[in-house]
């Protein structure tokens, strides 16, 4: 009987792991880019990262804004790239979110994520106006905005629940 029972716990087990989703890599990510968030040891490494690969994203659409060709597939590598660029967004702001609940020193990355999102949403508030192909990608622009403005938000609220001074060696 005990037998019978070590069984089945065994098998709902295994069963239950085999049905999890992997977790850990993002679809937006490639391997490399998912193995540095993973080695990351800090929540301001995190954010960098992140911020560092929304740049890349935001690099990668205005290359192929500038370079128009005729791929049946381009309005959905658009969309593609916007969307990454917002998951990398959300990621970063996930991760402030996290770190200021558990008072964590984010001040580096804080300031990289304010001085790049804010040229982001530059960026992209200009494409929201007179965006080559605009039409294609509108609704995922306009999601990308407002991620942006969202991890703005949410960066400035975190700088300012920061007030404790860093204490300097003496």
């Amino acid at each position: 009987m005990r037998a019978h029972i070590a069984l089945l716990a065994l098998a709902i087990m295994f069963s239950s792991i085999a049905a999890r989703p992997a977790q850990g890599k993002k679809d937006y990510l490639s391997d490399t880019e998912a193995d540095k968030i993973r080695e990351a040891t800090t929540p301001s490494a995190k954010i960098i990262l992140f911020v560092t690969f929304a740049d890349d994203r935001v690099a990668k659409l205005k290359y192929s804004l500038a370079h128009p060709n005729n791929d049946r597939r381009r309005a959905e590598q658009l969309n593609a790239l916007i969307n990454a660029y917002t998951g990398c967004i959300d990621d970063a702001a996930d991760i402030i979110d996290v770190a200021r609940e558990r008072q964590q020193d984010i001040r580096v990355g804080l300031k990289t994520m304010t001085a790049k999102a804010k040229e982001h949403l530059a960026y992209l508030q200009e494409l929201q106006k007179s965006g080559a192909e605009l039409d294609s990608y509108k609704e995922t622009l306009d999601d990308a905005v407002e991620a942006t403005q969202d991890a703005l938000t949410d960066a400035e609220k975190a700088e300012k629940d920061i007030s404790a001074p860093v204490r300097r060696k003496q």
